[in-house]
């Protein structure tokens, strides 16, 4: 196998594994905050903003990959 393909190959591997985290994360963060304004339609306005904030922590971990994965020679 040629190093280039080598290196190709473990780029996508790691965006791929770095992905997993954060998308089961944001997934979870969806649902929790819909059901939780499902139970209290009120608390929406109270709910939105931590929703957000813990969403893009969590996308954050997904970037830190790709960051990783550019790095990579």
């Amino acid at each position: 196998m040629d190093i280039n393909m080598i290196v190709v190959l473990t780029k996508g591997l790691t965006i791929a594994v770095g992905s997993l985290g954060p998308a089961f994360a944001i997934g979870l963060i969806g649902a929790r905050a819909m059901e939780a304004i499902g139970r209290n339609p009120e608390a929406g306005g109270k709910i939105l903003v931590p929703m957000l904030l813990a969403s893009a922590f969590a996308e954050a971990i997904a970037i830190y990959a790709l960051v990783i994965a550019f790095s990579l020679k």
